[in-house]
């Protein structure tokens, strides 16, 4: 059971009715707690619930369309995330009760901070490194529009000026991070045909990748529900058009690819996880047909190549600069 969760049970009398947990973990919660909802952005995990608890969990960028009667919030890593999450609750709980539980490295006593925009707050418990607090939403509160709340950028490149646009809580919002940066600088000879753009966030090598390879099938993946809408933002603004999956990981992707590209995530939530990417690794060439191609960028400390080439084959180094390097395998 995650920590969370345990400290919500030790005040289970509060949530017994219709409350709505947003950002919830996939454990047991929802069995503990028969009459709760849950909203997730995390594909993978909604996955999870609904495997278990088929109907009792929704997925998207919104709050879903139901009655609840209070609603507590896992605190996410973005502070811009938490903040819109906030107001697309309590504009739902207009004398009702908000709760807000997170780990204290995770930043909740700053995060209660933000809660106090909404009421006078109470913090109701601490345990298990993490705290529970509490606001009734004193006036009414307007639903907050995510798409005016995007960032949107624009990166000078060769062939032209590339839109981007960014949700909160999407990876490097509002920025181009270095790794990508390095990696746009080496998305030449390519081979044609269906291309992934793995962990896509705002969907910049994404919309590259159909830009200069207008006639090639581009697939673009990532386990984030912002993270989604921030790629299909960004191709609408480039007049572009490409398939954007949510999906757990590479699993979720097609069969057949000519070419994985990536940046991949190693965080989740607070924690520091290296699961997805040395998962991708591992089944690339599951994915990719015969003279594939796996192309990335990592930091340089990790120790990326010995598991490429057990899975893949000879690893090249494309660059290396920045603290960063690009590898590139292809499938035999």
């Amino acid at each position: 059971m995650d920590p969370r969760s345990e400290v919500l049970l030790r005040q289970a009398e509060l949530f017994e009715g219709n409350v709505l947990l947003a950002g919830l973990p996939a454990d047991d919660l929802l069995n503990q707690l028969p009459g709760a909802r849950g909203w997730s952005w995390h594909a993978g995990e909604q996955a999870t619930l609904e495997a278990r608890f088929a109907g009792r969990s929704t997925f998207g960028t919104t709050a879903p369309d139901v009655a609840f009667d209070s609603a507590v919030l896992f605190l996410p890593k973005s502070r811009e995330l938490t903040d819109y999450l906030l107001h697309a609750l309590a504009s739902h709980l207009h004398g009702r009760t908000l709760f807000l539980i997170g780990e204290k490295r995770g930043g909740i006593e700053r995060a209660a901070k933000q809660l106090a925009a909404y009421g006078r707050t109470r913090k109701l418990d601490s345990a298990r490194h993490c705290q529970l607090w509490q606001v009734e939403v004193s006036e009414a509160v307007t639903r907050p529009d995510l798409p005016a709340l995007a960032q949107r950028y624009t990166l000078p490149l060769a062939d032209g000026p590339l839109q981007v646009i960014s949700l909160p809580g999407v990876f490097s919002h509002g920025r181009l991070d270095r790794g990508s940066a390095l990696l746009i600088e080496h998305l030449d000879n390519l081979p044609s045909g269906h291309l992934l753009d793995f962990g896509c966030g705002a969907g910049v090598l994404g919309a590259l990748l159909k830009r200069r390879h207008a006639d090639s099938q581009v697939t673009l993946l990532d386990v984030d529900a912002f993270a989604v809408a921030s790629s299909r933002l960004t191709l609408a603004a480039n007049g572009l058009e490409a398939n954007v999956i949510a999906g757990d990981g590479i699993d979720a992707a097609p069969q057949a690819l000519t070419a994985i590209l990536s940046n991949p995530p190693f965080h989740q939530g607070v924690h520091t996880s290296y699961q997805a990417t040395e998962h991708l690794l591992r089944q690339a060439a599951r994915h990719l047909q015969p003279g594939g191609e796996l192309r990335l960028v990592a930091n340089s400390f990790l120790k990326y190549p010995p598991l490429i080439e057990e899975h893949l084959g000879p690893c090249q180094v494309l660059a290396d600069a920045d603290g960063f390097r690009i590898y590139s395998a292809k499938r035999p």
